[in-house]
């Protein structure tokens, strides 16, 4: 790793402490000043390597928003104050004369001790992943540059006095590991039912692809990305289905909209997790706290906007008259109709789309944002200063206003769901698909699923296992001692799909498109499903492109090839040890996609009955034109494309010209 690689990416490490704390296990340390180089040397005996940040006596002008996001407080995308904050920092960061990683490191290091550590590590992730004169491999794992937001604050205090205990028992053997095991019995007891679904919420690899989602589509974006607000509505319509999943395999109901903003909240949550490595506590909901109207202004600098329950009625309203009526209305009057059939390959933009962009609401892409608002951020908001809405304690948010630990709160799913009830809604006024693809392909299939071993897949309860994150590095002070904290969670298999005697008719080789979707069988009662019942609880397992040749053919793939998955994210010993070359192309690997370890549900003791679907089609009909799904970029930009099916392709049209969710986006 060269120099600039290494002044860029210790940036991230430890974002509450300042640069003049040395890193890299206290081997190299930033200055400000060349004059204290020296001094500095002898005060830290580890240094080897300084870092000179040199004087830009203008690197934080006009940046007024900027400013008034509070050190030490949550930087929280659902806040439009805190958006307009990290457009200001993301332009920075951006600017055409930053061009090359040393410039970019410089100006990130002169801004960071001044300005909100979220938004700072927010918008230096943004700047990295979008400019293709950098490689994305060099932002890491969330969960390691916030450990805190990930693991209570008793845990670590665990770990730091495990270390300085050994510390004192054998000061000479500092390489040895010390481990210490975290779980996610730390928020609750299974008395509380829904504390039985805790291990998928509060799971590590969850919440950082959340944060990573909003991220790459981030909300209010001058250059919003290809069918952004379809594919807002279609990644949250698919992690409901998968928490739903859960909810059944533990034998609980499937989750409930949380559509009535005057009655209590019966699910309280206490998260247990600080908002910086010091006391300060994201804030606690009971159970049965009752929405309010939002007036908390902050004295000094006015970082909140109010809202009023009203209000968010009104929105919704607004919202299910659009989509009855099959047309929005601009400020001006003008009519946008809303309908999802288009002509495949066009650029008209489909209903879906245009609602998922307004209802989020992205300002830029809203048709009329003063009328229908902003009724899925003012919602996060509702809910993360429910126990606080004036200001009267001075309380944090709660952890629902945060994108990196929202999917903790059982709220956040009962949320969720209500949004997804207003785009079933839309959906539901669309025609059904009719049988009638125009395509002599396939005409029979059998399919199997078995892990790799061969043996049939059985669903059933699965063990506990152990992703080993090395935390110290990224987000805690520790010396140059091997430290790792081991986060808990589910085991997943690996396990392949075998889809055989797929006949071709055709003389020829056909291209296809292979979807495949899973979904329990049976309901709360044990009871199989309808059709209507199921719609919404498929979730895609994966889709890909084959070429069938004339005649019989059998298809294999390994789950750890899906659309939607990405492995662990990457920890600074992967980006020490195997470090990005100057000479790679543009990186593939942007951090976003569904934890692979959660592709299947847990199931249950005995075993739990899932059906597969897979549905072949016409690649002629799917392809997208211009898109880069063959992982190659010919202007230059990079085209991160793995888990393309939830976090579509960077800097390119979403791959698949059908509508997301395709055929079970109707009735």
């Amino acid at each position: 790793m060269n120099d600039d690689q290494k002044g860029l990416l210790y940036l991230f490490e430890r974002p509450y402490e300042r640069l003049n704390i040395p890193r890299a296990g206290g081997s190299i340390i930033f200055q400000h000043d060349e004059e204290e180089v020296e001094e500095l040397a002898t005060r830290w005996r580890d240094i080897v390597q300084t870092v000179i940040i040199p004087t830009l006596p203008d690197v934080m002008k006009d940046m007024h928003m900027v400013k008034l996001v509070k050190m030490g407080t949550t930087y929280s995308q659902f806040n439009p104050l805190h958006r307009a904050a990290a457009k200001e920092l993301t332009q920075r960061f951006m600017d055409p004369q930053i061009e090359n990683m040393q410039i970019l490191g410089h100006v990130a290091a002169a801004i960071r001790d001044h300005v909100n550590e979220g938004l700072f590590i927010y918008a230096l992730s943004y700047a990295i992943i979008r400019n293709p004169k950098f490689d994305s491999r060099l932002v890491p794992a969330i969960y390691e540059v916030f450990p805190n937001k990930f693991i209570p604050q008793y845990t670590i205090k665990q770990a730091m006095d495990q270390l300085r205990s050994t510390q004192y028992k054998d000061p000479q053997n500092l390489s040895d590991e010390i481990v210490v095991e975290h779980n996610i019995e730390f928020t609750g007891s299974d008395l509380n039912p829904e504390h039985r679904v805790a291990y998928f919420r509060e799971d590590y690899g969850l919440n950082a692809h959340h944060w990573h989602w909003h991220l790459v589509y981030p909300i209010g974006d001058e250059k919003p990305r290809d069918r952004k607000g379809e594919i807002f509505f279609y990644m949250h319509n698919q992690m409901i289905a998968r928490y739903d999943w859960e909810r059944l395999s533990n034998w609980l109901n499937r989750v409930v909209k949380l559509s009535n903003w005057r009655v209590p909240i019966p699910e309280g949550y206490f998260p247990k997790l600080t908002i910086n490595n010091a006391a300060k506590h994201y804030g606690t909901r009971p159970d049965n706290m009752t929405p309010q109207n939002f007036t908390r202004i902050d004295k000094i600098d006015d970082q909140f906007v109010p809202f009023d329950i009203n209000d968010m009625e009104r929105w919704r309203e607004r919202l299910f008259d659009a989509i009855h009526k099959g047309y929005m209305k601009k400020k001006n009057g003008e009519r946008v109709f809303l309908s999802d059939n288009v002509e495949p390959g066009s650029n008209q933009q489909r209903g879906i789309d245009i609602l998922g962009d307004t209802f989020e609401a992205d300002e830029h892409l809203s048709v009329n944002p003063a009328f229908y608002g902003s009724l899925h951020n003012t919602g996060h908001d509702m809910i993360a200063f429910i126990h606080d809405p004036q200001g009267h304690h001075k309380e944090e948010l709660g952890v629902i206003g945060d994108t990196s630990t929202a999917c903790r709160d059982p709220a956040f799913w009962r949320w969720h769901k209500f949004v997804d009830d207003v785009f079933q809604e839309y959906k539901m006024q669309q025609e059904p698909y009719e049988d009638n693809e125009p395509f002599n392909g396939p005409q029979k299939m059998r399919i199997k699923m078995k892990n790799l071993g061969g043996q049939r897949l059985i669903i059933q309860e699965t063990t506990s296992e152990y992703y080993r994150s090395e935390v110290y590095r990224a987000g805690l002070e520790f010396p140059k001692m091997a430290k790792e904290l081991r986060l808990s969670s589910y085991t997943s298999h690996v396990l392949t799909y075998k889809i055989w005697k797929v006949t071709n008719n055709q003389t020829d080789p056909v291209d296809v498109t292979v979807r495949v979707y899973m979904a329990p069988k049976r309901n709360e009662a044990n009871n199989p499903m309808t059709f209507m019942d199921q719609r919404l609880l498929w979730a895609e397992m994966d889709k890909f492109k084959i070429t069938l040749e004339p005649g019989s053919n059998t298809l294999e793939r390994l789950s750890t090839e899906s659309s939607i998955t990405i492995p662990n994210e990457l920890t600074f010993r992967d980006l020490e040890e195997n470090p990005p070359n100057e000479d790679d192309p543009p990186s593939l690997y942007c951090g976003c996609g569904w934890p692979q370890h959660l592709l299947l549900p847990m199931g249950r003791a005995g075993g739990m009955d899932f059906q597969i679907f897979v549905l072949i089609s016409d690649w002629e009909l799917d392809k997208v034109e211009g898109s880069a799904r063959d992982k190659s970029c010919s202007n230059g930009e990079k085209s991160c494309s793995n888990a393309a099916s939830y976090c579509g392709i960077l800097n390119e049209k979403f791959p698949d010209a059908r509508p997301m969710g395709y055929p079970f986006d109707r009735k």
